[in-house]
């Protein structure tokens, strides 16, 4: 089969055989995208969760330009630059006391990647080497090998498993069978000596939206800290307010011992992600000798003008009332997603914060569900950015939205079900 794309362009996560040709976008604001063809489109996902005050805040582009125009890119290894250190020092500020140190990287998966690296390097370090990673059913972390290995298995990995790594993973931790989760955590750290747990906290993403409950990540962690293993908080989409509080850590109360963001820290703007540890774990690669360097880079690790956004970014969280709205967004969401509750259509409503989800009843469910695209392209049609998890419809909205304009996404995919989509 040939494709009848004339772009030479292979776009993520797309079968081009069963996709027709990509939708030109020429400009954004807010949370509106227009097309090159002037249609105007609500961005109901955040451009893939990274949108959060909204598309081309002006003091995000306005601190992007003036960085342009002085430090474009400067290698980061023997040497720094003042975006860099103010923004790793307003995350350890911002952050659980317990975070001391912040490596930077490019993006969620290579955060997470990072992360796992400190781990391993650590218990090595210290002369009690440990290399067994758990994670939780149903888990995404990303897309390089080590994210992958530690991601759930099937559709999104399964050609790639000769390169992958053996971790063990844990039930999902349902509601009402917490406890299977709980007790599986505990027999796996009996079982051998375990270097870190990764998980996302509350709600998983590419997962399917599932939610669980704050007490149980608690758990989690007080079981981690009887056994001396690593607790590794992947909030690349769970942080910057979308679960209703700056990091999804803050409703259990915890300190993970490494702390993963990306997406929002520039807002959405510019790619960049921060590994944050605690001062053992930094300590431990700290030494005379060489062979105990942490031996992780990217060509643009703490690119000026990335860090020049996420500055700009933590600024507007300072200066402005940024949890206010994820609070009115939140009490909307939550609004909306009753209208669309009585549905017969739909089942398993929830809600993390401004994010909400449900599924579409179908003989099929999952992520390769049939009528995913078939929503994904009727939405397009009518001006609304949704992209389902397969039979999962969810909205993620920049925090700009209004109650109007949430109030169409929501009627549109009532709409669009009751015709029969």
């Amino acid at each position: 089969m040939t494709t009848n794309n004339s772009s030479p362009v292979w776009h993520p996560f797309t079968q081009h055989a069963l996709h027709g040709p990509m939708l030109p976008i020429a400009s954004a604001k807010g949370a509106w995208l227009t097309s090159k063809d002037g249609k105007r489109i609500f961005d109901a996902i955040s451009s893939w969760w990274v949108t959060t005050h909204g598309h081309c805040h002006p003091k995000i582009t306005k601190a992007i330009q003036r960085q342009a125009e002085t430090i474009d890119q400067v290698i980061f290894a023997g040497l720094t630059h003042e975006p860099a250190q103010s923004v790793a020092e307003t995350l350890v500020e911002i952050t659980p006391e317990t975070l001391n140190h912040v490596f930077f990287s490019d993006s969620g998966s290579t955060c997470v990647e990072v992360a796992m690296k400190m781990a391993l390097g650590y218990w090595r370090n210290i002369g009690r080497p440990r290399t067994r990673i758990l994670a939780l059913e149903h888990g995404y972390h990303g897309d390089t090998i080590g994210t992958m290995s530690a991601g759930a298995r099937g559709v999104f990995n399964a050609a790639y498993e000769p390169l992958l790594f053996d971790v063990t993973h844990l039930p999902f931790p349902q509601h009402g069978a917490e406890q299977n989760t709980l007790d599986a955590l505990e027999s796996a750290c009996r079982a051998e000596p375990i270097a870190a747990l990764l998980i996302e906290p509350i709600i998983l993403g590419a997962g399917g939206m599932k939610t669980y409950r704050a007490c149980v990540l608690s758990e989690m962690k007080r079981v981690c800290e009887a056994y001396g293993v690593l607790f590794i908080a992947d909030e690349v989409m769970t942080g910057w307010g979308r679960t209703g509080t700056l990091f999804a850590c803050e409703q259990a109360s915890i300190s993970p011992d490494i702390l993963c963001l990306a997406k929002g820290l520039t807002g959405g703007s510019l790619p960049l992600a921060a590994t944050l540890c605690t001062p053992e774990i930094y300590e431990a690669h700290f030494s005379t000798d060489r062979t105990k360097t942490f031996f992780h880079s990217s060509s643009f690790t703490a690119n000026p003008i990335a860090c020049a956004a996420a500055k700009a970014n933590l600024e507007i969280w300072k200066t402005e009332p940024v949890l206010e709205r994820i609070g009115a967004l939140a009490s909307i969401q939550a609004e909306q997603l009753k209208s669309l509750s009585h549905n017969k259509r739909f089942e398993n409503p929830r809600q993390a914060g401004t994010i909400t989800a449900i599924d579409v009843k179908v003989d099929d469910d999952g992520y390769l569900s049939k009528v995913g695209p078939k929503l994904y392209e009727t939405f397009l049609e009518l001006g609304i950015l949704l992209r389902p998890l397969g039979n999962t419809i969810y909205v993620m909205p920049p925090y700009c939205t209004t109650p109007e304009e949430l109030a169409t996404v929501y009627q549109t995919i009532s709409d669009t079900l009751e015709s029969g989509a």
